[in-house]
């Protein structure tokens, strides 16, 4: 692949500058299985056929799901959002309110990507009764991203969006398939440990039970990889991967996008 292509959402955690590094461990396959696909930026810079890209956050899927049927329309509409007029608090927190009373649709999927772009740090955060609760951003003139929203309208013609939980879509994949795995991320510490992504939160037992399946389904044959923080007790977790590779990368520390810090980050091969 030549140029890279940036997702249209921002994203806590997205893979947009690791892409290149993670895809030359990606074996070759018919089909990249992604159970968490979020702003999907190894979908948008790989080189499968087919792909199968899943997410617990209905919000998203369905904007991705109007995003890949209606094409140009649908960004137009969403484009349509995009004005100074919208661009205040008071507007903002009305369709927040608005987002958060109206069932799937065009007009919520619309409001996901206002509220991803015009609220604070792009964050996506639901409180335990699901309901959205990012505060407003401090953006002149928010970007609409129209050339990366058509990019990933042409790309997702290969592919397959569901909205169920990382074990079950995990379960389906074949020897064929190549899975790779990007879920919330093991906390550095106890002040970082945010993780109401929806409804579910992702907890220590549940980043034990991926790398659990990940070595029952690499036994059974199917090839994954994960991404996490190299830490102690991820190094741990994916002791039994086949090799741990690392890179150190430029993260966020906290709420406020000027505290970052040099981490490392961890890939678990099970191939």
């Amino acid at each position: 692949m030549t140029d890279s292509i940036r997702p249209f959402l921002k994203w806590a955690g997205g893979k947009f500058k690791l892409s290149h590094w993670i895809n030359q461990y990606l074996p070759e396959s018919p089909c990249l299985v992604e159970p968490f696909v979020g702003a999907a930026a190894i979908f948008l810079n790989s080189s499968f056929d087919h792909y199968r890209l899943n997410d617990c956050n209905p919000d998203l899927i369905n904007l991705y799901l109007r995003l890949q049927q209606d094409g140009i329309p649908f960004i137009e509409y969403c484009q349509s959002f995009f004005t100074p007029k919208n661009n205040t608090a008071e507007r903002y927190y009305l369709f927040r309110a608005r987002f958060n009373c109206i069932s799937n649709s065009s007009e919520k999927a619309a409001l996901f990507l206002y509220l991803n772009r015009h609220g604070f740090n792009g964050l996506c955060r639901y409180n335990s009764k699901g309901v959205f609760n990012v505060p407003i951003g401090d953006y002149v003139k928010p970007y609409f991203p129209y050339t990366e929203m058509l990019a990933f309208h042409k790309k997702a013609q290969r592919a397959i969006f569901t909205c169920e939980d990382f074990t079950l879509c995990m379960r389906k994949a074949s020897p064929e398939e190549v899975i790779y795995c990007d879920p919330p991320y093991y906390p550095l510490n106890d002040s970082a440990y945010f993780t109401r992504y929806h409804l579910a939160d992702f907890s220590l037992e549940k980043q034990a039970l991926l790398a659990q399946l990940c070595v029952e389904l690499q036994q059974q044959g199917t090839r994954l990889i994960v991404s996490n923080h190299a830490i102690p007790a991820t190094r741990r977790l994916y002791k039994q991967a086949q090799k741990l590779v690392f890179r150190n990368v430029q993260r966020n520390i906290s709420a406020k996008g000027e505290d970052r810090a040099m981490v490392q980050e961890l890939l678990a091969l099970y191939l």
